[in-house]
């Protein structure tokens, strides 16, 4: 992980989203948003490239919005 600005706010910015949906998830017993949370939340430690970190960060949303829209 760099140290860097863009990837500071960005990882800040996945992070946020991740803990939220980790939080919301324990709460409501929802695997999905606890295993999307988590990932959102660990992943900035394991890429240095910024434009990675964005697409692996979104590429994740999609995966969680679409597996709560299938019913999961």
């Amino acid at each position: 992980m760099s140290f860097d600005a863009p990837s500071l706010l960005l990882s800040f910015l996945f992070g946020s989203i991740g803990f939220v949906g980790f939080v919301y998830g324990k709460r409501q017993s929802r695997a999905v948003h606890m295993i999307a949370g988590g990932l959102l939340m660990a992943y900035p430690y394991f890429v240095p490239n910024l434009w990675l970190m964005g697409g692996i960060g979104l590429g994740i949303v999609a995966l969680w919005i679409s597996a709560v829209r299938l019913g999961a």
